[in-house]
């Protein structure tokens, strides 16, 4: 395991609930349909995407070390959480007006795809994703344009899920290096470097799918809203331009998530939530 990682309890598990008692308006990110669209499509694939991390880490957690294997049970109970949270909120997306389940199904094809892999590769892809879910989670806390106008207790679920991502955002591939570890290290390299091309252009891919489809369904899928939407996502504040980077900077050899520490991140973002610290956050 990388001596950059943090001390192994630094992932906390939260028993947290998000939009119980508040329906979600149907535009809940600040009344515009492509921001509230884009976010609706990353959520529509976080149930099944998460399930499928848990399976493919949990495939190698006997093999780990003994802190490792503490960060996995860790990493398993967080994901789980967010998975139940994605739940609801795709669900009050439904209930305010969208058709989730086309988006749900694409999602699903893209997973049971994946699963047809073998251990290794499963494990290669829930690398690369959890480096894009923590990419954008530090995006997302270090600028709060990101959620400006949206409503407050769906900006409360995006934070408390970045955090989170950050927390655990090495723990897959500290797995990945275990599982690994009888490879070369150019073999083990080219791997993950060829899983990550794949599994970019296949989120890119059911991301626009599901951004496009829920736009349709608000007469909205045209040049206008999606200039306006591409000028979020790639201009100011730009989290698609800025994980579209973190591919390449994922490929070089001796990558490691943790060579960026954002930790100062999950301080700020949890005092904002009015959170528990933790042992292993503050710096």
């Amino acid at each position: 395991m990388s001596a950059v990682t943090p001390e192994p309890d630094s992932i906390h598990r939260r028993d947290l609930r998000f939009g119980r008692d508040v329906a979600l308006d149907r535009w809940w990110h600040g009344g515009d349909a492509g921001r509230t669209a884009f976010f609706n499509a990353l959520s529509s694939t976080f149930p099944v995407g998460e399930k499928f991390f848990m399976t493919a880490v949990r495939h190698f957690k006997d093999e780990t070390p003994e802190l490792l294997r503490e960060q996995i049970e860790d990493f398993i109970y967080q994901e789980s959480m967010h998975t139940r949270e994605h739940v609801v909120f795709n669900r009050q997306a439904a209930e305010a007006g969208f058709d989730i389940a086309p988006l749900e199904e694409r999602a699903r094809r893209t997973i049971s795809w994946a699963r047809r892999r073998s251990p290794v590769q499963q494990l290669a892809a829930t690398c690369a994703l959890e480096h894009f879910t923590a990419t954008l989670a530090n995006d997302l806390l270090a600028d709060p344009l990101h959620l400006e106008g949206a409503s407050e207790e769906p900006a409360r679920l995006w934070k408390w899920h970045a955090i989170e991502e950050i927390e655990h955002k090495a723990v897959a591939f500290d797995t990945y290096l275990v599982a690994t570890r009888k490879m070369t290290r150019f073999r083990r390299w080219l791997k993950r470097s060829a899983v990550m091309a794949v599994t970019s252009m296949r989120f890119h891919y059911v991301i626009y799918r599901n951004t496009a489809d829920l736009l349709a369904q608000d007469g909205k899928n045209n040049v206008p809203t999606w200039a306006k939407l591409l000028a979020y996502l790639y201009g100011r504040p730009g989290p698609m331009r800025k994980l579209l980077a973190e591919v390449f900077i994922y490929m070089r050899p001796g990558f490691h998530p943790w060579q960026v520490d954002d930790r100062h991140l999950l301080k700020a973002a949890l005092a904002e939530l009015e959170l528990d610290t933790g042992k292993g956050v503050t710096t």
